[in-house]
Order: structure tokens, then C-alpha cells, then sequence
């Protein structure tokens, strides 16, 4: 498992790859194409007053890396078998991690509708838990790894400040449709949409949400671009997928016309061929929020 380039899916088929790794005898996962790489730990430089669930540094092939306890930053004792522990090597908002966990085990292919929201028993997690995963006889746990690192080092995410540079911006007709899973996510590209004067935005929790308010509109016989300009949408939610919504949103006669902008924090050189193969007009990474408003203003303005 020491490289995952030849792992890629085909896009838009709503399937994950999910890598299994535990942490004190609990199962987690991370989404394949996050994942550069696992190795066995390297050594660990420490850096001075560095966050608690921050290791240290490590040189992986000149590059300097990161390291986070994963067993920490979940509040989860150390590792009693330290010779099977693992770095996983991710790529996330722009900037590559190693992830300390205890044990990898296997990866799993699956479909987005195999996960589900933390539920109000799981809540403790829910703030660093993306979804739940359900197996025959047990539970995987999906990790908001942006989360993590943003929490440790909150300059990875967004920065309301940003927006200064635009200007004084004129209040817009244009009505948005908004696919975001997080909570937090979802009211904060709000907040920053209405400060760049798109204040008519609708909000979904996910892409099932947004492409059955997609077919609402189009069942009323209307015009949808009446109603709705530009979509976004991040890529990992449960159920629906944001590649998949972007293939059904242009596959589809009546819709195929709506821009489709995807904002996530997995657009890499390796994964945006993916957003481009569904047909999405553009491509932002988290959490370039004023590279967001400029495409949007490119795309319906």
C-alpha cells in the first residue's frame, strides 16, 4: 500500500476507495484520494512550541512534512504496539501531512450511500467525524481530516479577512444552489457569498439534497435558470458525491446549462481531471474562498 495513483475510479460513479486504519483499537478511515502514500514512521524532528498534537517534522524525498498524532487529536492513548505503526502521507487544502496512526489495514471500495451522517449518538465525534460508514458486522468512521488540521493550524482555513480585496461589491440578483455536507462550511461560503453581494443562495446538506431540489425545479415545468444560475458543491458528501452530482447535473436536458463550480479541499493536479471529465465549469480548492467569488463572477456575472 505504498502508493495510491493507480487506484483512481472512474468519476462520477458515486464510489469511494476508503483506506481502514485503527487508532487504540478503533476503526477509522480516509477517502483514498487523500492519501499519497503510507510508510513506516521516519524519524521525527521536534519543533518548539509547536501545537500538542503536533510530533514534529519529518523529509520525505526533500519535502518537509508535518507530523500529527491522530491518537491526541482525538483524545485516545498512545499506541501499545508501536512497530505496527503507520504515517499516512495526505495531500489536503494545498498542503501535504503525515498522519500518525497505529495500524493500516485494508482498503475498502464502497458507495457514497453506504455512509451516513454521525447521528446524535455519535456526537461527541461528530466534530471530527465526516460519516459513518456501515460494514456487515461493524462501523467505520470517516474522519474531517480538514478539520484536524485546520484546528491545529487555523491560517489552512478559511480567512474572512480575504475578502478585503474584492472591494465594495453591488448587491446580485443571481441565485446560487449551494452542496456542502459540513455544517460549519455551509454557514461560513454563505457568510462570504453575502459579503460578496450573492445573497440569494440555497443551501443543501449534500448532493442528494441539491439534486432533488434540482428535479423540483425542473417537475414545475419552469425555465431552471429562472431560479438558479450557478451551482457549488464540495466533493465528499454522504450519499451523493459531488463529482456525481456534477454528472447528473450535465447529463441532464433541462439541467446541463447550469454552471457547476466543485470547491473542495481535494483539488490537486492528480484529481482535477476528475471534476473535468463529469463536465464541471470550474475547479476551486478550499480554502481559496476569494478565487471562488471571482470564478463565480467570471461564470454568471
Amino acid at each position: 500500500m505504498e502508493n495510491n495513483k493507480g487506484i483512481l475510479l472512474e468519476s462520477g460513479t458515486n464510489e469511494l476507495e476508503i483506506i481502514e486504519f485503527g487508532i487504540a483499537g478503533e476503526v477509522f478511515g480516509i477517502n483514498v484520494i487523500k492519501v499519497r502514500e503510507v510508510i513506516n514512521p521516519l524519524p521525527v524532528t521536534r519543533t518548539p512550541k509547536s501545537h500538542p498534537h503536533v510530533m514534529g517534522i519529518i523529509q520525505l524525498r526533500g519535502e518537509v512534512l508535518p507530523v500529527i498524532d491522530l491518537a491526541k487529536a482525538l483524545c485516545f492513548p498512545p499506541s501499545e504496539h508501536p512497530e505496527q505503526d503507520k504515517f499516512i502521507i495526505a495531500e489536503l487544502n494545498q498542503m501535504k501531512v503525515a498522519f500518525h496512526v497505529h495500524s493500516v489495514s485494508r482498503i475498502h471500495r464502497i458507495s457514497w450511500e453506504q455512509i451516513e451522517k454521525p447521528s446524535e449518538l455519535t456526537r461527541g465525534l461528530e466534530s471530527s467525524t465526516t460519516g459513518v460508514v456501515k460494514m456487515e458486522d461493524r462501523f467505520i468512521l470517516l474522519l474531517d481530516f480538514e478539520k484536524i488540521v485546520v484546528d491545529i493550524s487555523p491560517e489552512a482555513g478559511f480567512q474572512s479577512g480575504q475578502m478585503r480585496e474584492l472591494g465594495e461589491r453591488p448587491i446580485s440578483a443571481k441565485r446560487i444552489l449551494l452542496a456542502e455536507d459540513s455544517a460549519i462550511l455551509r454557514k461560513l461560503i454563505e457568510e462570504t457569498l453575502h459579503k460578496a453581494g450573492y445573497t440569494h443562495v440555497e443551501a443543501c446538506e449534500d448532493g442528494n439534497e441539491a439534486w432533488r431540489y434540482l428535479e423540483h425545479l425542473v417537475g414545475t415545468g419552469q425555465d431552471v435558470t429562472e431560479h438558479i444560475q450557478l451551482v457549488i458543491t464540495d466533493i465528499e458528501m454522504p450519499g451523493m458525491d459531488g463529482h456525481h452530482l456534477t454528472k447528473r447535473i450535465k447529463e441532464h436536458p433541462e439541467l446541463q446549462k447550469l454552471p457547476v463550480v466543485i470547491f473542495s479541499s481535494l483539488i490537486t493536479d492528480d484529481l482535477r481531471h476528475k471534476g473535468e471529465k463529469v463536465g464541471a465549469d470550474a475547479q476551486v480548492s478550499k480554502p481559496e474562498i476569494v478565487n471562488l467569488v471571482k470564478v463565480i463572477d467570471g461564470l454568471i456575472l
